[in-house]
């Protein structure tokens, strides 16, 4: 019962660090840019999904937000938020949300000019309708074309640091169990053990001792009346 219990939080806590950093790490759609637009957005500012007002802004109980109207090459729309991170988290320190929007109106006036451009747009979050939550553009980059091939080189870089700094913590304790912990458990256990053994002696002894007496006690009942045993 209790392996079971084990696996299931070790598998919660994998979990919940797998969806943490598919939040927070960046990830980039090839998509064509057809639009944006602002909504007034009544949800805190800092919220989870809500992101954060403008650099420099103050913080208000509603805000108009940004959004850039994209789709993808299979046809299907995306749509992302443009708000800035500023000093927030996650870190990507974007203070540029005006300038991201010119960029993306100047896409569409070149789209409209019969220039079919494809961009590869860098974001993080989630996309999830029934919560109006929407992924915030980052950046947003020019590539060949709908078919182009983009390596993530920077969550290669820091999954793999990560990784190793998971394991280099997990040796070091492993190191450190080895040399203080184990010892003491050993003693314990050899301690216990050695209990158990003088208890198990003991119990031996006193049984035989009870079996004595009561093969003495028979030995003089016969003795006395005969060798019908005691009921």
């Amino acid at each position: 019962m209790f392996k079971i219990f084990k696996f299931v939080f070790f598998l919660l806590i994998a979990g919940i660090a797998a969806a943490f950093l598919h939040y927070n790490l960046p990830d980039r759609d090839i998509v064509r840019v057809v639009g944006t637009f602002e909504i007034r957005d009544d949800k805190p500012a800092g919220s989870f999904g809500a992101g954060l007002p403008d650099a420099g802004s103050q913080k208000f109980p509603n805000r108009d937000v940004r959004y850039i109207s994209t789709k993808r090459p299979n046809g299907k729309a995306m749509v992302y938020s443009n708000q800035d991170t500023g000093w927030g988290w996650p870190p990507y320190f974007k203070f540029d949300t005006s300038n991201l929007t010119a960029d993306a109106q100047d896409l569409i006036l070149r789209y409209e000019a019969n220039e079919e451009i494809w961009v590869a747009v860098r974001h993080y979050g989630w996309r999830i309708e029934i919560f109006s939550l929407y992924p915030n553009a980052v950046s947003i980059k020019e590539v060949d074309g709908p078919n182009a091939r983009l390596i993530p080189v920077f969550n290669i870089v820091f999954l793999t640091l990560l990784f190793s700094l998971i394991l280099f913590i997990w040796w070091k304790i492993r190191q450190w169990k080895t040399k203080n912990v184990d010892p003491i458990t050993d003693k314990i256990g050899d301690e216990l053990e050695d209990l158990g053994q003088d208890i198990k002696t003991r119990a031996d002894a006193a049984g035989d001792t009870l079996t004595q007496k009561g093969n003495a006690i028979g030995h003089t009942w016969r003795k006395l009346f005969g060798t019908t045993k005691p009921q």
